[in-house]
């Protein structure tokens, strides 16, 4: 079984509060565009869609099934999201992104990404392998889905949210798990109606 390294580069734009932490992407034969949370069957950018706009197809391209990247990188620049994931190596015990069937050969360094990022005052994770790295790395409290707690990083004092899963093996409609995100981002960057 060989190991996988992260095809993607930390995406970090200076003005980010938060930095979005999953596990690590899926195949690339599943990805719809060359960026973070790529898979078509993944509601992230929906998600994002429906909070910010009130249109879960507002990043699709609709005639091709895959999401505008450029869009996106626009969406999260403008309002201060990082991304990436809690694994730069991994081994897939499956042919799928599946946290269950991912074994984490190098985690990140998730203290050298927040160094990176000096207006970050929160790490948000969308998975349940992503939340115990974190809560592995940091030593603190695993905050139910939906919710925060508080730890320390490089000195300073941070937000650890646990947000539902996007992906649709995740048993909550797209408008539940909006409800959690909506919470989180009025709270960390604002601006939402």
């Amino acid at each position: 079984m060989n190991t996988e390294r992260h095809p993607l580069e930390p995406f970090l734009p200076q003005n980010a509060r938060i930095l979005m932490l999953g596990s690590f992407p899926p195949p690339k034969a599943r990805w719809s565009m060359e960026f973070f949370y790529p898979n078509w069957i993944n509601d992230m950018w929906r998600l994002m869609g429906y909070i910010f706009y009130g249109d879960k197809g507002h990043f699709e391209v609709k005639s091709e099934k895959r999401f505008d990247k450029e869009a996106v990188v626009e969406f999260c620049t403008q309002k201060g999201i990082a991304l990436y994931d809690t694994a730069t190596e991994v081994k897939r015990l499956k042919d799928n992104a599946s946290d269950k069937f991912l074994d984490v050969v190098t985690p990140t360094d998730i203290s050298a990404l927040l160094a990176a990022l000096p207006h970050c005052t929160a790490i948000v994770t969308t998975g349940e392998k992503a939340t115990e790295v974190i809560t592995g790395t940091f030593g603190c409290e695993k905050p139910s889905v939906g919710s925060m707690t508080t730890f320390t990083a490089n000195g300073k004092e941070m937000h650890l949210w646990r947000m539902p899963s996007s992906s649709r093996a995740y048993p909550l409609s797209i408008e539940k798990k909006a409800l959690h995100y909506k919470a989180m981002l009025g709270a960390e960057i604002g601006g939402i109606e």
